[in-house]
């Protein structure tokens, strides 16, 4: 099971379908889901949506963040990758320029999440807030020319980032 919090994306029910698409069941539920439910429902990996806030605005959506030491594996997405960088003492900042529609995704470690994927690749973004600082533990896997850290993983915590949208079909091999 995949637990998919839900922190306002447009795309929430297309990460849910795309996920369903491997034959995998998934919940969607809000980011004040208590850390003991998730514990209980027992899930292989959570997905942190996308959403339209800033990490930075006084009431922005936020989870528990215990779920970066449950061990399973997370993926946050645009917004989601924002909070996860945030909380774990990266620094977010606004965007110097806005990144909205195609990008071509510069991939710097053909493994992992890009297993297969070709080193330049187009990708889908709509974001203002950029990652500028990354926490301890965590490197860069990808970026554009306007965003130097689309993607990003710790490999000891199983945790990933995304500024970009793998879920729409404008993303090659999302």
């Amino acid at each position: 099971m995949i637990l998919i919090i839900d922190f306002g994306s447009q795309y929430n029910q297309l990460i849910a379908r795309r996920v369903r698409e491997f034959h995998v069941y998934c919940q969607i539920d809000p980011p004040d889901i208590d850390i003991a439910h998730i514990t209980r429902l027992n899930p292989k990996g959570i997905i942190l949506s996308g959403g339209p806030s800033s990490i930075y605005e006084k009431n922005s959506p936020k989870c528990d963040e215990s779920i970066f030491n449950l061990g399973v594996p997370v993926l946050g997405i645009c917004y989601g990758m924002q909070f996860m960088i945030h909380t774990l003492g990266g620094v977010v900042k606004r965007a110097q320029k806005r990144e909205y529609g195609f990008a071509e995704l510069n991939i710097k470690e053909q493994n992992g999440l890009f297993n297969g994927v070709d080193r330049k690749t187009k990708s889908w973004t709509s974001h203002g807030d950029s990652i500028e600082k990354l926490p301890h533990g965590f490197r860069i896997t990808a970026s554009t020319q306007n965003t130097k850290i689309a993607a990003t993983v710790h490999d000891k915590k199983n945790l990933y980032g995304l500024q970009f949208h793998p879920e729409v079909h404008h993303t090659a091999r999302g």
